[in-house]
């Protein structure tokens, strides 16, 4: 993650081809927007590790579906929303955000709440609520390009789509790998672990936006 931090695509990053493509495109692109919301999702691992700190510790199926589909609702909400209506977000004040969802969910799991505040926030409410965020900073990248209006709204369904099915390809890999895992006499010690890396993942991530924030 520290040698990630470093580059200059940083969690959002885009390449000159879809830069190009994001900037120039007329009309209805359906399937283009759908590739690039997948891609982007899949590389942009602070979205991703939010994910793994809620599903971590959820075993079955429909809590799995649930969370996942609160947090879906919370970011196709701010995305459509953000692009639609032009509400304008700081990108990295937004993104310092995402950062502490990450340090939240790890610290959440490691019963950080009832530990050292003696209560336990609602998680549902939580993860909806930094869907939200999420979605907003989804949003703010889309921004950046001034997409055409023609074909606007079909495209942000496209990319919407294509960040579902991004997700659902990097969710099925780590619900594989945690399953298999849950077995092994040292779950209990890869699960402090994994966990406490997320706090540490999260408080880079959030000082990076920060100290571009503060720099900018």
């Amino acid at each position: 993650m520290a040698i990630l931090a470093s580059g200059t695509a940083f969690a959002h990053g885009v390449d000159d081809n879809t830069r190009s493509f994001l900037q120039l495109n007329t009309g209805v692109q359906f399937v283009p927007f759908l590739y690039i919301g997948a891609k982007h999702m899949i590389t942009g691992y602070d979205h991703i590790l939010f994910l793994i700190g809620v599903i971590f510790f959820l075993f079955k199926s429909k809590d799995v579906l649930l969370y996942v589909s609160l947090f879906t609702l919370g970011h196709s909400i701010t995305l459509m929303t953000g692009v639609l209506a032009n509400i304008q977000v700081n990108a990295y004040l937004i993104d310092a955000i995402i950062g502490l969802s990450v340090l939240y969910k790890g610290f959440d799991n490691l019963g950080g709440f009832k530990r050292v505040l003696g209560f336990q926030p609602n998680t549902k409410a939580m993860v909806l609520i930094f869907g939200l965020f999420h979605g907003f900073g989804l949003a703010t990248k889309l921004q950046e390009f001034h997409i055409p209006e023609e074909g606007l709204l079909t495209n942000l369904i496209a990319f919407n789509i294509g960040v579902e099915m991004g997700q659902f390809a990097a969710l099925a890999i780590v619900l594989i790998l945690i399953a298999a895992w849950r077995h092994s006499s040292s779950f209990k010690r890869f699960a402090t672990m994994t966990n406490a890396g997320l706090m540490a993942c999260g408080v880079m991530l959030t000082g990076f936006q920060l100290t571009g924030y503060f720099a900018g």
